[in-house]
């Protein structure tokens, strides 16, 4: 056995193995990735995603009604071609929102797929400036309200009603009967006692 193995020729040089670059995976997706950095570095990474050009007019008509108002709602749907209350996309608004919101200006809240914006203070002195607006003017959300003339007989119980006292429970107060408490129709009529 040995004397085959000196008299095998040794085995043939293997080739030499190309090198490689080490393979990396990509970068994980961010979390929020509508939050974008505006800084030039950042938005040559983010090179698959788009920015949205807005024109001035359209973004100054969106700003005067956040200011007037102090408030601002849109439902959210990309498609929508136009806001209910501003003559523009509604995409549009969405991202001036979005804008808004990641710079700390206005508050949202989502709710039943509408959006729901509220001015924050840094926003309204931002908008001010944006607008060349003077310092007394305010959004409505911030003005008073006008006192209304009270008059006697505010918050007078209607002219037929009694007070139903049938005990402890929802939907126990004025009204002709005093019913189940389930809210089905009016119910009996009530016996005058005298």
């Amino acid at each position: 056995g040995r004397e085959r193995e000196r008299e095998r020729p040794p085995p043939a040089p293997r080739p030499p193995r190309r090198e490689r670059a080490p393979r990396r995976r990509p970068a994980p997706e961010p979390r929020h990735p509508q939050v974008v950095d505006e800084s030039p570095q950042r938005s040559r990474s983010l090179g698959r995603r788009r920015a949205m050009f807005i024109s001035k007019k359209n973004r100054l008509e969106c700003y005067s009604y956040l200011f007037k108002e102090g408030v601002c709602v849109a439902k959210k749907d990309v498609f929508k071609p136009q806001h209910d209350e501003i003559e523009i996309p509604n995409l549009e608004v969405l991202n001036l929102m979005k804008s808004l919101k990641s710079r700390g200006f206005v508050r949202e809240t989502f709710n039943w797929q509408y959006y729901y914006w509220y001015l924050t203070n840094e926003g309204i002195e931002y908008l001010r400036e944006y607008l060349h607006l003077p310092a007394e003017i305010v959004p409505a959300t911030l003005k008073k309200a006008s006192a209304r003339p009270v008059s006697a007989g505010a918050g007078a119980r209607p002219p037929n009603a009694e007070r139903v006292d049938d005990g402890p429970g929802f939907g126990r107060g004025f009204g002709r009967g005093g019913g189940d408490g389930f809210g089905r129709g009016r119910g009996a009529p009530v016996e005058a006692s005298a």
